[in-house]
């Protein structure tokens, strides 16, 4: 499968998963969102009735009286309105008043002062009783059981008499389907802006994988005839594309240029003489008759060697990889505390070298350096592990995170036999090495170079020095992102 049609499917993909989120929360808000401003009207009208209605209820007229002739011939009444294109002719309320205990005394839907609900208890329902208890009343009734869309909106208000005290409750009752077509008519239209915004989301995505397809075909014909050894010229790409474009021109000029090259191979051949010697001759005592003991030793011997070569290349590989980087790509925050705790970690799991041998000092908070935070923990498992070679098999080794102005400092402190005089400028060159303590073979010489590349690469230094008292101190040191210290 093309890019181009990878890249617009998953465009796609997202589009639509959005889309149909979006479009489910909006429609799932409606109803609600109208009925909440719908129960919001009916406060204010069970309140402004209750206040109409208090005189009536107090002298005992509330079914015979002016509040309840007025509001019989509210039936009557003609609205003639006409909301966002949908007509009102007639009210649908219902207004009942029951007194203070529960009792309907007066009902809109009862005709010549009887039938309706008159004289029955209301104090079960949710609307009187918890506005006769002082609270806010309302609730939302089923007509029909066999129904889910007659559902009624009741909202209820206090009479009180002169004292203060609750004489009656009155509630304003509306049923919810007389919203239904506002609710509607919202859903439709936000369902067909919702289409209507995913079909010219498509159409973008469908644009922009075609023209990123194109770009990423002009670098892959480049990148083909590149491999194949023609003369292709660096095609004329924007953008990012074209800094892709001049970083791939810049690979290919370093890589026809075979003189780093040639001067890798030349001192990996080099160093690698002196372990195939030692493979060779071993290899060849072997093939004589010897004790079980030497055989063993230089079945050893052999095996050491091996792992020193693989360790040489892959350390070479490493190094490799940064020696050439000229800045970092992507700088990130990078926390040195966790950055020391991962290597040290690392180190005392790799074996019995590093086990129970190792001791931190972190600052009090949070050290932040902007950079690759592999290559730095890279750089002090390198520090650590080549003080454990020069420490005695169970001396200690330290790290140490310090602060000093506007700079950070590991600090990886050993007891081992330090640094000759002789060998102070050298350490931080390719393959050189020192021999361990106690006879142990020489590393690739490649760690402290590669400490020293990352150092530079995030604009800090490494050092190796002699400690008072005996043994090494190796420093890594970086400049602290702003406000660096958490």
């Amino acid at each position: 499968m093309k890019i181009g049609l990878r890249i617009f499917l998953g465009y796609f993909l997202v589009v639509a998963m959005a889309a149909l989120l979006l479009g489910r929360v909006f429609v799932a808000e409606v109803k609600p969102g109208v009925r909440q401003a719908m129960e919001d009207t009916l406060v204010d009208t069970a309140n402004v009735l209750a206040e109409l209605a208090t005189d009536d209820l107090l002298a005992g007229h509330i079914n015979d009286g002016r509040f309840a002739l007025r509001m019989r011939g509210l039936a009557g009444r003609d609205f003639g309105a006409e909301i966002w294109g949908f007509q009102k002719r007639a009210s649908q309320y219902r207004v009942y008043v029951t007194d203070a205990r529960g009792i309907v005394v007066f009902d809109t839907d009862a005709r010549d002062g009887r039938g309706g609900a008159l004289g029955r208890d209301y104090s079960r329902w949710n609307d009187v009783h918890l506005t006769l208890r002082g609270r806010y009343g309302a609730r939302s009734t089923l007509s029909d059981p066999d129904d889910p869309d007659s559902s009624v909106m009741h909202v209820a208000a206090p009479i009180h008499d002169a004292q203060g005290r609750i004489a009656g409750v009155l509630t304003v009752a509306k049923p919810n389907r007389t919203i239904a077509p506002f609710i509607e008519r919202s859903q439709s239209k936000v369902l067909r802006w919702g289409l209507a915004l995913m079909g010219v989301a498509l159409l973008v995505g469908v644009l922009a994988a075609g023209w990123l397809s194109r770009q990423l075909g002009r670098l892959r014909r480049y990148a083909q005839g590149v491999t194949a050894g023609d003369r292709a010229p660096l095609p004329d790409v924007p953008g990012e594309f074209g800094e892709l474009g001049q970083a791939l021109e810049t690979m290919r000029e370093r890589l026809e240029g075979k003189q780093y090259v040639e001067q890798y191979v030349h001192t990996l051949a080099h160093e690698l003489k002196g372990p195939l010697a030692a493979i060779r001759g071993s290899a060849e005592l072997l093939e004589s008759p010897m004790a079980d003991a030497d055989r063993t030793r230089f079945v050893g011997n052999i095996r050491a060697q091996g792992e020193r070569m693989a360790q040489m290349i892959d350390k070479l590989l490493a190094l490799a990889a940064v020696e050439h980087r000229q800045q970092l790509e992507r700088p990130e925050p990078v926390n040195l505390a966790d950055v020391a705790r991962e290597a040290l970690a690392q180190c005392g799991a790799s074996g019995a070298k590093g086990e129970g041998r190792l001791r931190l000092s972190l600052p009090e908070g949070d050290v932040v350096v902007s950079g690759d935070a592999f290559l730095l923990r890279q750089a002090l498992i390198n520090l650590v592990e080549n003080a454990l070679d020069f420490s005695p098999a169970t001396g200690e080794v330290e790290v140490r995170l310090l602060l000093a102005g506007t700079r950070a400092r590991f600090e990886v402190l050993d007891r081992g036999p330090g640094v000759p005089d002789y060998a102070r400028d050298r350490v931080f060159e390719r393959f050189y090495s020192l021999p361990r303590p106690g006879g142990g073979s020489r590393s690739s010489g490649l760690g402290l170079c590669f400490v020293a590349e990352v150092a530079d690469l995030h604009g800090g230094r490494a050092a190796l020095d002699n400690r008072d008292g005996g043994g090494a101190t190796a420093t890594l040191e970086l400049p602290l992102a702003r406000d660096g210290r958490a």
